[in-house]
């Protein structure tokens, strides 16, 4: 799998294929954003997903989407048809979700962007497949069963393709991409935190390329 992506990110291309590792960032600054993701972009990691967790988040997407080409912005945390509506707005290219309603997959649908309903159960699993989605998100991995869960349900659900997020780290990321269900993982260990509020871009830039490496 490549982390190289074309210009736009059309709307029948999954999530799981933008790139093997999407970085989960939390922006509590609009000013930190722009240099975050070209960072990212720098070290391999185009596909970012910039989460709803702070009153920041939609202007970081908007601003990413702007001046940033080398990216492809996405969501997270998307929990209502609202939020669909406002990221796409604000110039998200594909969407993620913890979990999943019936009309919040009817909304992400009805965006026409690329996007991941979450899951951690064979049930929801099973649920989504019955309504035509077979990329989903498995969260939260770690607490959730880990790569044993996952290499469980490859065998009875082989149609079935994952990004796990939760908990994944460097030295637990190969296990998961090595999993025949599973085509990337979602982390933030390459946007810590005290990296972020030192606004040491260098450093980001080295460790999304450490995380780029692993999807080889």
């Amino acid at each position: 799998m490549t982390s190289s992506l074309p210009p736009a990110a059309p709307s029948d291309t999954s999530v799981l294929d933008l790139a093997p590792v999407i970085p989960v960032v939390v922006l509590h600054d609009v000013a930190d954003a722009v240099p975050l993701a070209r960072a990212l972009v720098a070290g391999g990691l185009p596909a970012i997903e910039v989460t709803l967790r702070t009153p920041a988040a939609l202007d970081a997407i908007r601003a990413v989407a702007t001046e940033v080409p080398g990216a492809v912005v996405g969501a997270g945390t998307v929990i209502s048809p609202q939020h669909v509506r406002d990221t796409v707005d604000a110039g998200a290219r594909f969407l993620v979700s913890p979990g999943w309603t019936d009309a919040l997959l009817e909304a992400m649908r009805e965006a026409a962007v690329p996007f991941l309903p979450g899951v951690s159960t064979t049930s929801e699993v099973v649920a989504l497949l019955e309504r035509g989605v077979s990329d989903m998100k498995f969260f939260p991995a770690e607490a959730a069963g880990g790569t044993a869960y996952l290499k469980a349900l490859a065998a009875p659900l082989p149609q079935a393709r994952f990004c796990p997020t939760g908990g994944i780290s460097p030295a637990s990321a190969p296990s998961y991409l090595a999993l025949p269900n599973v085509a990337c993982v979602g982390g933030s260990w390459m946007v810590p935190e005290d990296a972020v509020a030192a606004k040491d871009w260098d450093r980001v830039a080295r460790l999304a390329a450490e995380a780029a490496a692993l999807g080889a």
